[in-house]
C-alpha cells in the first residue's frame, strides 16, 4: 500500500521574498563602516561585561571575607558557650 506523501508531508519551502525591482547593495566602504560600527558596539558591550564582573568578583570576595569573619565569631561564640555549660555543671 503505497501512500501519497506529498499530502502527508506538504512542502514546507516558502515563496522567494519578492525582490525589489533594483537590489540593494553595499558599497565596500559601506561594508567596512557597518562593520567597525558593530565591533565598535561589541567591545562597548564587552568592556561593560567586563566591568560587570570585576564588581562581582570584588563582592564575591568582599563576601567570602565576611562569611570567614563570622564563622569564626560563631566558632569562639560556641567554644566559649562549652567552657561556660562544662563550668556550671563542674560548679554545681
Amino acid at each position: 500500500m503505497i501512500r501519497d506523501l506529498s499530502k502527508m508531508y506538504p512542502q514546507t519551502r516558502h515563496p522567494a521574498p519578492h525582490q525589489p525591482a533594483q537590489p540593494f547593495k553595499f558599497t565596500i566602504s559601506e561594508s567596512c563602516d557597518r562593520i567597525k560600527e558593530e565591533f565598535q558596539f561589541l567591545q562597548a558591550q564587552y568592556h561593560s561585561l567586563k566591568l560587570e564582573c570585576e564588581k562581582l568578583a570584588s563582592e564575591k570576595t568582599e563576601m567570602q571575607r565576611h562569611y570567614v569573619m563570622y564563622y569564626e565569631m560563631s566558632y569562639g561564640l560556641n567554644i566559649e558557650m562549652h567552657k561556660q555549660v562544662s563550668y556550671y555543671f563542674f560548679v554545681f
